[in-house]
């Protein structure tokens, strides 16, 4: 025997005892069931105080359930499994993920239908105990405050000397991030981290020249 053929005669070997009875496809989709509601209900909890999508939720709760079919088919035949292999390589999904976290629930999802596919059941649940305590504990780590951005237009060019004074007293950090001159004055837009929001408003409304002052709040990402 050649060394090709006994290549061939494992691999078509390692496909036949994979059949499984109805009894035991039961019992996989079953698992797989349990654990879908179970990531269901995390990112339920998880997504309370987000935007929360039903309908992408349940796509994460049923989308284990038919990854083990897949897999458990792919198991049954190898000309199964290389026409899964090619039918999926040229699926495109265009929805874009909007939240980083959404494409960890969405690979968990996955990994629970091939993992449970595979009949190793305590690694989908050790797995899935681990990911949940570790979402829940880095949820409690603090971040650091965003800063503020003050939106300032004034009919005065040279204000700037004077704003910089009411900074220094009412801002602990500050940074001009756009400087626009108009011929009827200046629009500043200043990067700053403030406890005195409603002071610094009132502050720097009463300059000469202001015409209009917004203290702005955003939850773009802070760099240091």
């Amino acid at each position: 025997m050649s060394f090709n053929d006994a290549i061939k005669n494992s691999v078509m070997e390692g496909f036949v005892s994979s059949d499984i009875s109805a009894g035991g496809v039961l019992v996989i989709l079953g698992v797989t069931t349990l654990l879908g509601l179970y990531l269901y209900f995390v990112y339920r909890l998880v997504s309370r105080n987000a935007f929360y999508n039903k309908d992408f939720n349940k796509a994460l709760a049923l989308m284990p359930v038919i990854t083990a079919a897949i897999v458990l088919a792919m198991q049954s035949s190898i000309v199964i499994s290389l026409g899964m292999v090619g039918a999926l390589s040229i699926v495109r999904f265009r929805n874009a993920v909007k939240d980083p976290m959404d494409l960890v629930f969405l690979f968990w999802s996955i990994s629970i239908g091939i993992v449970c596919g595979a009949r190793l059941y305590t690694i989908a649940v050790i797995a899935s105990v681990v990911v949940t305590v570790l979402v829940f504990l880095l949820d409690l780590v603090p971040t650091a405050k965003a800063p503020f951005l003050l939106v300032l237009n004034s009919s005065d060019k040279n204000i700037e000397k004077a704003l910089n004074e009411v900074l220094r007293r009412y801002a602990k950090t500050t940074r001009v991030k756009s400087r626009n001159m108009t011929a009827h004055g200046v629009d500043l837009i200043v990067e700053l981290r403030t406890e005195k929001g409603a002071q610094l408003v009132n502050a720097c409304s009463a300059l000469p020249g202001v015409e209009s002052v917004s203290l702005l709040s955003h939850d773009g990402e802070a760099r240091f």
